[in-house]
């Protein structure tokens, strides 16, 4: 077994790059792992970490690649290992986001080197995008729109994540927040007009918005949620529910206060476009934003194969 860590300097606040490195090294030799089957990058630019991936994948014999990072760094890696079935991705979570992990457990989990070290694998599924392959939510609307605007709000002074992301949601609600899309789900054609809509392997995405809180990552199926366009009174309130899961009851039904606001349905394939002929939309790919004509999302079952701490993996067992 090879042990890969590919550390990206720019997630989150802090650059890890420094002192996580000596960490990797001391519980890795606590856990009985020799110098030379442990692997440290740092990546140097968008993209790195999926080619160094790649790389290390493709050597055929067992590896795990842990992503130190955010969800975008975890993207690169699962991308990096799709079709390898010798490698199995850990999520090290150093970024802002950091979604991917509340599908299993808690950020402590995650941070523990030794619980990532004598943990276990299993399978999830993926979902294969136009942009790319993705492990955990693909959408476009709103959320992706103000995703995407935050960059520009970060090169103010004195504008951190938190403030940046609040000023980029203002902008988008003074422009037109709502979008006409041709749907085709599973071969299925409709039309609805939506402030967003969201194709989740996944619970949860954008910081912890739980679009779908009874969504699992080896099910074998994605669940679409589209938030239809609404007064702008209404506005507030569901995206509240939306963000804390309690749009949808324990029956796996919309609660009956935002039935008329909120479409749910299940489906393997997916494919989502502007109704209006030139127009584009913002598409985002676990975490990655940028403008497109379209969403397609194809579910790939148990495409991709993952590294939990043995914690999380007591608990898999325990429910199985």
């Amino acid at each position: 077994m090879e042990y890969y860590f590919f550390i990206n300097p720019v997630a989150g606040r802090t650059n890890i790059s420094g002192s996580l490195p000596p960490l990797i090294r001391s519980v890795a030799q606590h856990c009985g792992i020799a110098p030379e089957k442990l692997h440290i990058s740092v990546t140097q630019y968008p993209g790195h970490a999926r080619e160094m991936a790649r790389e290390a994948a493709a050597s055929g014999q067992e590896v795990w690649l842990f992503a130190a990072g955010g969800d975008g760094t975890l993207n690169e890696v699962v991308s990096g290992a799709m079709g390898s079935p010798n490698a199995a991705v850990g999520c090290l979570p150093y970024g802002s986001g950091n979604d991917f992990l509340r599908n299993f457990g808690e950020q402590e989990e995650f941070c523990d080197l030794e619980n990532q070290l004598r943990g276990g694998t299993m399978p999830i599924d993926l979902i294969q995008t136009q942009r790319g392959c993705a492990a955990s939510i693909c959408s476009a609307g709103l959320d992706a729109r103000v995703a995407y605007g935050i960059p520009a709000f970060r090169r103010l002074p004195f504008c951190g994540g938190g403030m940046a992301y609040k000023l980029s949601i203002l902008r988008e609600l003074t422009r037109k927040c709502n979008q006409k899309l041709d749907f085709v789900i599973d071969g299925r054609r409709f039309t609805e007009d939506c402030l967003l809509v969201a194709v989740c392997n996944g619970r949860a995405y954008g910081g912890g918005f739980l679009a779908a809180p009874q969504a699992r990552m080896d099910d074998g199926i994605l669940d679409v949620i589209a938030v239809r366009n609404l007064p702008l009174w209404r506005i507030p309130g569901a995206l509240a529910c939306y963000q804390k899961g309690t749009h949808f009851l324990q029956n796996g039904a919309i609660i009956p206060e935002l039935a008329d606001a909120i479409l749910h349905c299940r489906a393997q394939n997916v494919e989502i476009r502007p109704a209006n002929a030139g127009e584009t939309m913002i598409v985002n790919v676990d975490g990655e934003c940028g403008p497109d004509t379209s969403l397609q999302a194809r579910l790939l079952p148990l495409a991709g194969r993952v590294v939990l701490p043995a914690s999380v993996m007591r608990r898999q067992c325990v429910h199985a």
